[in-house]
């Protein structure tokens, strides 16, 4: 099952994460994401679903990395901030700048802080 997420920094370097409150990966927290719809691009699944779990517009740009979790295959894109009001929304229970430094105190989906940590920043 193809999905996305978004790698987002803002000004000060944080990274943005949610915290999930569906599985998978409930109560974890990980990149805004989720499944490409039919029809969709990545770029527009991107879009909707980073404004769908945090009320923020973004513009995705270059893949940032392919993560396989079976059955899903995640193409993460570096996505930056262009509006919008940061809130926790569908299916994500939390939503937070994070610094990196802090990354390692949160309980984060299964291989994240791995690949965050090899992301140039």
């Amino acid at each position: 099952m193809r999905c996305v997420g978004a790698v987002i920094r803002d000004a000060d370097g944080r990274l943005l994460l949610v915290k999930r409150g569906r599985p998978p990966g409930e109560g974890l927290w990980s990149l805004p994401g989720g499944r490409v719809e039919a029809g969709e691009s990545d770029f527009e699944a991107v879009v909707r679903e980073i404004r769908e779990e945090t009320g923020l517009e973004v513009v995705p740009g270059e893949l940032a990395g392919t993560v396989w979790r079976p059955p899903y295959e995640i193409h993460d894109y570096y996505a930056t901030v262009v509006g919008g009001l940061l809130q926790a929304g569908d299916d994500a229970a939390d939503v937070r700048w994070v610094p990196q430094a802090q990354l390692g105190l949160l309980p984060l989906t299964d291989g994240l802080l791995d690949f965050l940590s090899d992301l140039p920043r």
